[in-house]
């Protein structure tokens, strides 16, 4: 049986990068990533067995989107994002045993954030229920709202797995505000997750005080989260954090805002950090993510190419992204 999804409103591009050879020893991304087959049978035996395989299918969606920053107050740009990052793959050797199909993107070219969010996670719920494993390439941190309506509709929280969010960001992004914005996500997470009876495990690695007001660290102490700040993030710390949290849930979704990062490292952001996370951490962090058998989603948020300096912030993610699926 195929495989049907909503439409994109970016079909898949060529993707381009340095040629070694043919062969399997030479190949990189762009040789190895395929456009999306909507025709294509889906994974065989469905998301548990393919999970259980350990070799998921995974399916790229760009998630071209600025209105969330804008309505934010930040800088936009983090539309041009999703192209951004998949010129930074393409040249990377490729390493993984299993498919990598993109699907081009889904594109808010005007204010309408939440037709948006709604298409994206349509488009993850369906890939996830049919064994793949989801990537999306950001856009602002809107994304985090849009990956989430993927994820909790798809079968693996619906038949009863335990959600957890694990945010990489110098921010909780759990603002109280009218109108939704790359600033709320969390707190829209939290809302819905209550509207459906779930508990909502929330944790953030990464959290800058002075860029935090007192009401957002009210917010996440009276909704549960758990957080470590940045000046707490050494190696021996952040993995302890993580492997508790794990510990207590049966599917993740990870979700990496760059500015998580020091500015030297990642410039190209709306907010960029004063201090951050030093960049062998939060690779430790995906490496144990990866090797623990319960991410079912990630993505990628707020690169912001016009603020980019040589394209660093943009390889930063592509090499992020390349280390969660290996």
């Amino acid at each position: 049986m195929s495989l049907q999804l909503p439409a994109v409103d970016v079909p898949p591009q060529p993707w381009t990068g340095r040629f070694d050879g043919d062969g399997p020893g030479h190949r990189r991304w762009w040789q190895a990533v395929n456009p999306f087959d909507n025709t294509a049978p889906a994974a065989v035996g469905g998301p548990d067995a393919a999970a259980a395989a350990g070799h998921r299918p995974v399916a790229l969606l760009g998630f071209a989107s600025d209105e969330g920053v804008r309505r934010n107050q930040g800088r936009t740009g983090a539309s041009a994002a999703p192209a951004a990052l998949r010129k930074a793959l393409g040249p990377l050797a490729f390493h993984l045993d299993r498919t990598v199909a993109d699907m081009g993107d889904v594109a808010v070219p005007g204010e309408d954030l939440e037709a948006g969010q709604e298409r994206l996670g349509r488009a993850v719920a369906a890939l996830l229920d049919a064994g793949h494993q989801t990537v999306v390439l950001g856009g602002g941190h809107e994304t985090a709202y849009a990956s989430y309506l993927g994820v909790s509709a798809s079968s693996a929280v619906q038949d009863g797995g335990r959600l957890g969010v694990l945010n990489l960001d110098a921010h909780f992004d759990l603002r109280d505000e009218p109108v939704p914005s790359s600033g709320t996500p969390f707190l829209q997470m939290a809302r819905a997750e209550a509207g459906a009876g779930r508990e909502f495990r929330y944790a953030v690695v990464g959290i800058s005080e002075p860029n935090n007001t007192r009401v957002l660290f009210d917010a996440a102490r009276k909704l549960g989260v758990r957080y470590l700040l940045d000046e707490d993030c050494d190696a021996d710390r952040v993995r302890d954090f993580v492997d508790g949290f794990l510990a207590d849930i049966d599917v993740l979704y990870l979700t990496i805002d760059l500015d998580v990062l020091p500015a030297a490292v990642a410039p190209g952001v709306s907010a960029p950090a004063a201090y951050g996370v030093p960049l062998p951490v939060i690779s430790a962090v995906c490496r144990q993510v990866a090797r623990s058998g319960k991410l079912l989603h990630l993505d990628v948020a707020e690169l912001n190419p016009a603020f980019d300096i040589d394209g660093r912030t943009a390889k930063t993610g592509a090499r992020l992204v390349d280390t969660l699926l290996r």
